[in-house]
């Protein structure tokens, strides 16, 4: 099988992973902060240990800034639903995936909230400009995808955070952690929600939110946290308020492996590999006439991400042919965000969606151009 759908879910993950969550399962299992036996007290090592692994990789400087959160889903509605109060003006982006527009349309249509969305070029493209002019008094956040799941285009956020300095920014990095260096400092992310599952090669059910100081949430979920129990209100202080009930341990701990992984290899390296694969792919696509490429179409400008259609063909069955006839797995139609195909100009149909990994190979990738062109001329 040739794997082309890793903007869902990496997959092949480094062995390491796996020996992670099996050692951490089998030996260090217990519930931490729960009870003061050995179990428990190595449970809580190795959920600290995680928690400064994956703080120091995005340059966190307090690590209980970090919590850890089922996915980047979870850690944008716990933004979006602590942060924002009525009365609220909020600035999103044209290429957003659901998980940031169904909870900021939730909130618009309550009344919560008012929303003024940038337009993107069909290309992908955010002038950073936009985004300013569309700032209110109220404006109490920008809330902006780092790389479309759709298309891969990158978002300048760094020059985008510069024109808003007072502005909170929260970043969806659901498909940029791993793949982009994200230094939170550097960039001045306010707020960063990630998922463990994808480029940082962590397991399902994993995912994080971190916090910038002089930013306060209100919880999304209260219950157990292991501190305070004496007291009905739930913990006010990180990563406690933001984590209650019992984590996923084994989870985070291959979270932590793939984290490894990829500071071993380099960001740098990891990235030059997919762009290599990204540009193949392009320019192999580019010659055939009946074949459509959305989005920036330059490897610089984008993640290994790259959405096509074929003259005449329906994507969802495009996707099976490559499955059925060349064991090729992708994804077809809206990939969970609609309004950024709108913005592309493929709603309602979508697009066949490949995306490629650290683990793709060049031959992978010439075999994905000869059969889209097989399928384009007719031949399946």
């Amino acid at each position: 099988m040739i794997y082309l759908d890793n903007a869902a879910t990496t997959f092949p993950k480094p062995d390491a992973v796996w020996e992670a969550v099996l050692t951490c399962g089998k030996e260090r299992c217990g519930n931490p902060g729960r009870s003061g036996h050995a179990l428990a007290a190595a449970a809580a090592r190795e959920l600290f240990s995680v928690r400064e692994a994956v703080a120091g990789f995005f340059n966190i400087a307090d690590s209980s800034r970090l919590v850890f959160t089922l996915n980047a889903t979870a850690a944008l509605n716990t933004a979006l639903y602590g942060l924002l109060r009525e009365g609220d003006h909020v600035v999103t982006s044209s290429l957003e995936h659901n998980s940031v527009m169904r909870p900021l349309h939730a909130l618009e249509r309550k009344g919560v909230i008012t929303l003024t969305m940038v337009p993107c070029g069909r290309g992908g493209e955010l002038d950073p400009d936009d985004v300013q002019k569309a700032l209110r008094p109220a404006t109490r956040l920008v809330v902006l995808t780092h790389a479309s799941n759709v298309c891969g285009a990158i978002l300048p956020i760094r020059e985008i955070k510069a024109l808003l300095p007072e502005i909170p920014l929260l970043v969806d990095a659901a498909q940029s952690a791993g793949v982009l260096p994200i230094d939170v400092q550097a960039l001045g992310i306010d707020l960063l929600a990630f998922s463990g599952h994808k480029g940082l090669f962590g397991p399902m059910g994993t995912g994080g939110l971190y916090t910038a100081p002089g930013l306060k949430l209100s919880s999304l979920v209260q219950g157990g946290t292991g501190s305070r129990s004496e007291q009905l209100e739930h913990p006010d202080f990180l990563p406690d308020l933001l984590e209650a009930g019992t984590p996923n341990l084994p989870g985070l701990s291959g979270l932590r492996a793939g984290v490894e992984f990829l500071a071993q290899q380099g960001i740098a390296t990891i990235r030059d590999h997919e762009m290599r694969l990204t540009g193949l792919l392009l320019e192999g696509l580019a010659g055939h006439d009946k074949i459509r490429l959305h989005g920036p179409a330059d490897p610089q400008a984008q993640t290994a991400v790259v959405s096509v259609t074929i003259d005449g063909r329906d994507p969802g069955a495009v996707a099976r042919s490559l499955d059925r006839e060349y064991g090729i797995a992708c994804r077809a139609s809206l990939h969970c965000a609609p309004v950024a195909h709108r913005t592309l100009g493929t709603f309602p149909q979508g697009t066949v969606r490949l995306s490629m990994s650290f683990f793709n190979t060049e031959a992978e990738i010439k075999e994905t151009v000869r059969a889209l062109g097989d399928i384009a001329e007719g031949k399946i």
